[in-house]
């Protein structure tokens, strides 16, 4: 029987664990509700640079003993920084729980962001920055954010411009540390072999130095959904298309209705985009809708690939499968995407890596480990009428946005699929 354990310490900090007692190892970390959102309008990238530094050395281990030490035992370490979350994390056997934990603390409470090793991670990072924009399936993603949320933090790339890494400090970065990682913005989460005692008395003495309050107050700005047109002509053989809209936050009613409706529209091969664009009229090889919900706002977004020639044919028929979401929606799609969502969450349970996460996501979404039957309770009053009446919402009550990359001499305008949707809502209320 699992089972989910979680301490508050007088600090601040939270420790959560969920014993697998199937397993013999354990994946732990250490999340940080701080991400690219919350850098200052003149540290685009530095959240990215700060994840990147961690392993940089310490005051007690260089770079080079923090992998040797945590490969030596056949553990495995690594960051990720999103939009609103940063996560530093570790997958080692049980008896290695603590070195793990040791050397992410000692990451996060000693390292030294020193000068040289600080202008050589730049250059890396300039390398990946070249590397996205070779890519054009990453380039429509970071323009699409930059269009729905102009000169705005929650739409800037999370990698920054080769001119903002280039230009950081030292002291710039433990400004950003100072503000934003505090104990009451940290969870360190672990899941597998756990003894939930042991991880809470060792995080207690060795991530005692985090501050409990910020040296100056965190930053972010309300999101403002603005919308509207970005494309770039590129000699690629295929265009990547990204026509998306204002999704939902995290805590609206509507956010589960719209995973569920992105699940129907673009979720599988059996889907309605699936089905219509790529079965049935092979306009394109991949196509797929999603839903991704932040704080305070979200993105509903259809992703396609065609070629030049299927780039007039293809949005029209997107658009036409938006519309027919607003009208019908059977219940044997509400329950086959029920039980899309179902197995993940079943399938995420047998690997504590993503047991791991989810559970600090939860954490820093809601304060709370939520289980999976109360997931479920709150996707079981779904209805065909709320999620057409959603749709007609999301997809006919808002500004679209559109990224699109590679050959676009067949793309309509903006304009054009504004007035589509703006004739489809009006078509609708008329009846």
């Amino acid at each position: 029987m699992m089972k989910v354990e979680c301490t508050k310490l007088p600090s601040g900090l939270t420790v959560v664990t969920e014993n697998m007692p199937h397993l013999e190892s354990v994946a732990l970390g250490v999340w940080v509700k701080s991400g690219s959102r919350n850098e200052l309008q003149d540290e685009h990238g530095i959240a990215h640079l700060l994840e990147h530094m961690a392993f940089k050395g310490t005051a007690k281990r260089t770079a080079r003993q923090i992998a040797e030490e945590i490969e030596n035992v056949g553990g495995e370490v690594n960051a990720a920084t999103s939009t609103e979350t940063t996560s530093y994390y570790a997958r080692v056997l049980r008896d290695d729980t603590a070195l793990a934990l040791d050397i992410l603390a000692d990451i996060l409470t000693e390292s030294s962001f020193e000068e040289e090793e600080l202008e050589r991670e730049k250059h890396v990072i300039l390398q990946e920055i070249g590397a996205a924009n070779d890519t054009p399936d990453d380039v429509v993603f970071d323009r699409f954010a930059e269009t729905a949320f102009r000169d705005q933090t929650i739409g800037r790339a999370i990698l920054g411009t080769p001119e903002t890494v280039q230009s950081f400090t030292p002291d710039q970065i433990r400004a950003y540390l100072g503000r934003n990682y505090t104990t009451d913005r940290m969870f360190v989460v672990a899941a597998g072999a756990v003894d939930h005692d042991a991880i809470v008395k060792q995080a207690e003495e060795r991530f005692a130095s985090i501050p409990q309050r910020p040296t100056l107050l965190p930053v972010m700005e309300p999101a403002r959904y603005t919308g509207g047109d970005f494309r770039e002509t590129r000699d690629l053989m295929d265009a990547q298309v990204l026509l998306g809209f204002e999704g939902r936050a995290y805590h609206v009613r509507d956010f589960y209705a719209s995973q569920v409706l992105a699940n129907i529209l673009g979720g599988g091969m059996s889907s309605r985009l699936f089905q219509e664009v790529r079965e049935i009229r092979g306009l394109c090889y991949s196509v797929y809708a999603f839903h991704w919900g932040f704080s305070d706002t979200g993105i509903f977004g259809i992703h396609a690939a065609t070629g030049a020639e299927d780039m007039s044919e293809l949005v029209p028929v997107i658009l036409e499968e938006l519309r027919k979401s607003s009208e019908n929606i059977r219940q044997e799609e509400i329950n086959r995407a029920r039980a899309q969502i179902r197995a993940q969450l079943m399938m995420g349970q047998e690997s504590p890596a993503a047991r791991a996460g989810q559970i600090a996501r939860q954490m820093m979404l809601y304060g709370r480990p939520i289980s999976n039957p109360e997931l479920m309770e709150r996707l079981s009053g779904i209805t065909t009428e709320r999620l057409t009446d959603l749709s007609g919402r999301l997809f006919f009550d808002t500004k679209p946005t559109l990224s699109a990359i590679g050959p676009l001499e067949k793309l309509a305008p903006l304009s054009d699929i504004t007035s589509s949707l703006s004739h489809n809502i009006a078509k609708q209320k008329s009846a």
